[in-house]
């Protein structure tokens, strides 16, 4: 299954995440490394929010990530939810669906 891991971002995020970038960066990478993250970024114009693509049989990876995550801790996130997303079209669909 497919979790999405959505953050809002503070308005001084861009500013403040020099400091807490390296950690948050590892914490991302060891992640993928493990896979669970299968895909991590940021939205751009505006830099409001971040999505991370998490696999696995539950939400729980996601949801560990985000309390660990340093901008979480540091308040750069100011909410973070999950959600399931049933992938239906691509190579990695967790449930393809083709049409008959």
């Amino acid at each position: 299954m497919h979790f999405l891991l959505i953050y809002d971002l503070a308005p001084d995020y861009l500013e403040r995440r020099g400091a807490f970038r390296n950690e948050h960066l590892k914490l991302a990478w060891d992640a993928q490394q493990r896979g669970e993250i299968v895909i991590a970024g940021a939205l751009a114009d505006p830099a409001d929010k971040a999505v991370l693509l998490f696999s696995g049989e539950s939400s729980d990876a996601a949801e560990r990530f985000a309390r660990a995550d340093p901008y979480v801790v540091n308040g750069l996130v100011t909410q973070w939810h999950v959600r399931p997303w049933i992938t239906v079209v691509g190579q990695d669909a967790s449930t393809p669906v083709r049409p008959d």
